[in-house]
């Protein structure tokens, strides 16, 4: 696993906490993604294989305009329909990663993590904080799941 060295070795300078987020934030993406997501076939078993999601069409859309992805062949250029489609997926994109959220915090908790250690996960100051960032998440996805039942 590859790491950043710290910005300052001066052991009476206090670390920032946004440079320890950042890092903390690309030390995890590997460590996953070395444990994880090694084959193709790994990086993919969270896709769906029939219809893209909400969050995946808003990205591919996203890199596509910003020129981190490529067009493909006779594939046709991102256009303003394409872009608002992106737009009208945004809430249902947000609403997903809410879940993901909270399904990840909901088994941290049950997996013994203190609200401590979520909070320090989460990049937030307090243990109170990543609690009150469960509970306003889960009751906005379960006042979601009601709309839908509708």
């Amino acid at each position: 696993m590859s790491s950043i060295p710290p910005q300052s070795a001066d052991a009476f300078t206090a670390p920032s906490a946004h440079e320890a987020r950042v890092q903390r934030a690309y030390t995890s993406l590997f460590r996953i993604a070395e444990r994880h997501a090694v084959t193709d076939g790994q990086r993919r078993r969270q896709t769906q294989s029939h219809m893209i999601s909400p969050y995946e069409a808003v990205r591919l859309v996203s890199f596509l305009l910003s020129g981190a992805a490529q067009l493909e062949g006779e594939e046709p250029e991102v256009d303003r329909a394409d872009i608002t489609a992106a737009l009208s997926l945004l809430p249902l994109a947000r609403a997903e990663m809410d879940e993901v959220e909270v399904g990840i915090l909901k088994m941290a908790h049950g997996r013994g993590m203190t609200w401590s250690e979520i909070a320090f996960g989460l990049g937030l100051e307090t243990s109170q904080a990543a609690r009150q960032r469960y509970e306003r998440l889960a009751s906005r996805t379960k006042a979601d799941v009601e709309k839908a039942d509708e």
